[in-house]
């Protein structure tokens, strides 16, 4: 469940009650009604393949992961944004890649961190200028690109699949 003890609208307790079958923390005090639903955050992801340099896809590690660990480009979405335009978005502010063309993958639920990934393949170009988010990056040949048992890594898997691997 979640981490708050008050609401945020009035600094009541939060108390759990069922609520559309499920329990849920809502405010103590009935004049507020605040209920916290825990909704999954929609977070865009991209499958991006570097057009100028041979197709290869680019798979990046956050500043926060251990050395090894790589993943795709992802970020949340933005209030009222297209996810198709966030996607964009973010390859432009985390890579500095200029989107050329891109198309929906899938849906992915990701569980562990209560998030809705709606993944989209990228083919992007220009020189790649990782944001303060990211450490590093590695360019991997499509068909040596293999695909994890979770989050954005169900994406690829689709994605791969899609072409025939």
């Amino acid at each position: 469940m979640s981490r708050y003890r008050f609401c945020p609208c009035c600094g009541s307790p939060l108390e759990e009650f069922p609520i559309a079958g499920c329990l849920r923390q809502t405010c103590a005090d009935m004049r507020c009604g605040w209920v916290f639903w825990d909704n999954p955050v929609p977070v865009v992801a991209a499958i991006v393949q570097c057009e100028d340099r041979d197709g290869a896809v680019l798979l990046a590690r956050n500043v926060a992961w251990e050395p090894g660990k790589f993943a795709l480009v992802t970020g949340f979405l933005e209030r009222n944004e297209d996810p198709a335009h966030g996607v964009v978005r973010e390859v432009r502010e985390e890579t500095a890649l200029e989107v050329i063309d891109r198309s929906l993958v899938g849906l992915y639920p990701f569980e562990r961190k209560n998030e809705l990934l709606l993944a989209y393949h990228v083919r992007a170009r220009g020189e790649i200028v990782l944001n303060e988010e990211l450490a590093e990056y590695r360019l991997i040949a499509p068909e040596k690109l293999k695909a994890w048992e979770y989050g954005t890594g169900l994406a690829v898997r689709d994605w791969l699949a899609g072409r025939g691997a």
